[in-house]
């Protein structure tokens, strides 16, 4: 891929219905970063526990490969269709199935919701406890309005949304760094057990089905790479931009989960690590008992798994978005606010959200929801890549080795097996799903009496112009 490509935004920045192009490489590094660096390292480290064992980084690590071989595709796509909409464009375009393109969207609409509410049940757990000293907090009230103040963010406009989550993304970073740091300490001083993080027994799995059990709760932490590509049209020059940020963002996170993995296994008992709902907060508990730091790790962890919620929440609206404006999806959701944000869009996925936080019985099934809708679109995407190679464009941009998305879509096919999950995971996956096809079926009834787009307002460029 040449350097210096640069490819036409497909809005000018003075359109009042276009999204602003304000997103540069450092922002974005930020972005993806902050993303991966969220709620499921700082809330899921006891839960990969205790499927693995005390061999954690060996889980982090094999999500960490099938993160990576993904990326490989949606660089490659992105690069070539540097629009809002990210996996759902893809999968339209490549398979030109317009109800197996809104299932797509949905799904990924759906995970970055579940995500979402997911994080908010983190910030009311062992967390908020840590940090107010009131034990058992109200969860789901706590969580409700965690995502009411991300969509005032989210309302406010991309801009003030990515500088909140630059300054978010400092601190989550920090965050882990001290728990890197705890665990350096712990080994100079020679205390810890390092040969727990090698231990793959008393889970009740053998050692290959522990590993990609936990593995399919690990993934939840690399997500975030996935949801970038949504900001497309609000970045500078994406071909140039995105494969640098995507690479380095990953690598970075991949790096600081297996170093805070290995410490936690270290550290902490295993029975302990897996029955906390904040076990990074345990390692500081256990591993620095004289430092008075508990009440600031809390905050920070809190900020973290806020971070997540915001990018999930950011994602998923401009997805609508997107969408809406290829007829995808109801038009309403293209809907531009006079802070040329999509609220109607905003508005449907913090709805959706709270539906989920008081109706869902177990909440943690939220994290392994969003996994197996995610997963089972990267297999689409990697074939997508695949597929679309016969998809000629006017630019030049990022070109995946064949062999990458190959292997991306066969390990995304493994993980969709029900050997790494529990039933009722596929059960709620099955009912969003459902719920989507209902929103379908309204949108066909209401779309077919409508005019055809005139590529006014929030219409969408035509296919072949839609670089």
């Amino acid at each position: 891929m040449s350097a210096d490509v640069s490819v036409p935004a497909p809005h000018s920045h003075d359109d009042p219905h276009a999204l602003k192009r304000i997103i540069t490489r450092p922002m974005l590094i930020f972005f993806i970063l902050g993303d991966i660096l969220g709620a499921g390292i700082y809330s899921l480290t006891g839960q990969v526990g205790a499927k693995v064992g005390g061999a954690i980084w060996a889980s982090f690590l094999v999500a960490f490969v099938l993160a990576f071989l993904t990326a490989f595709a949606y660089m490659e796509l992105v690069t070539k269709y540097p629009q809002a909409a990210g996996g759902a464009l893809y999968c339209d375009r490549a398979y030109r199935i317009k109800f197996l393109s809104f299932l797509v969207t949905f799904a990924i609409m759906a995970s970055g919701v579940t995500s979402a509410s997911f994080a908010a049940t983190r910030i009311g757990g062992r967390y908020f406890t840590g940090l107010t000293g009131v034990v058992n907090p109200p969860m789901v009230l706590i969580g409700i309005l965690a995502i009411l103040l991300v969509a005032a963010i989210n309302y406010w406009g991309i801009s003030e949304s990515i500088k909140v989550n630059i300054v978010i993304t400092c601190i989550e970073l920090s965050g882990l760094l001290f728990i890197i740091g705890v665990g350096a300490s712990v080994l100079a001083k020679g205390s810890g057990d390092p040969a727990a993080a090698f231990d793959f027994a008393g889970t009740g799995f053998g050692v290959f089905t522990g590993i990609m059990a936990g593995a399919a709760t690990a993934f939840y932490a690399f997500l975030g790479f996935e949801d970038s590509v949504n900001l497309a049209e609000e970045t500078t020059d994406p071909p140039r931009n995105f494969p640098p940020a995507m690479i380095t963002g990953l690598l970075a996170a991949g790096v600081i989960y297996l170093l805070v993995a290995f410490t936690a296994a270290m550290v902490v008992p295993l029975d302990v690590l897996t029955k906390s709902s904040g076990p990074l907060l345990e390692v500081v508990r256990i591993g620095a008992p004289d430092l008075p730091v508990s009440r600031i790790f809390s905050a920070i962890s809190m900020i973290a798994v806020s971070n997540t919620m915001l990018i999930n929440m950011l994602m998923a609206s401009r997805l609508l978005y997107g969408m809406a404006r290829r007829d995808v999806l109801p038009r309403p959701f293209a809907v531009l606010s006079p802070r040329r944000t999509p609220w109607i869009a905003i508005l449907f996925t913090t709805a959706l959200s709270i539906l989920l936080l008081v109706t869902v019985n177990d909440l943690t099934n939220l994290s392994d929801t969003t996994v197996l809708l995610l997963t089972a679109v990267f297999m689409l995407v990697n074939i997508a890549a695949l597929v679309l190679r016969r998809d000629h464009v006017a630019h030049r941009h990022f070109h995946a080795p064949t062999i990458v998305p190959v292997l991306g879509a066969i390990v995304s096919a493994v993980f969709l097996l029900p050997f790494v999950r529990e039933a009722n995971i596929y059960l709620l996956a099955f009912w969003l799903l459902l719920g989507g096809v209902a929103l379908w079926a309204l949108n066909r009834l209401v779309i077919r009496h409508l005019p055809p787009r005139d590529g006014s307002a929030a219409g969408p460029p035509p296919l072949e112009d839609s670089v």
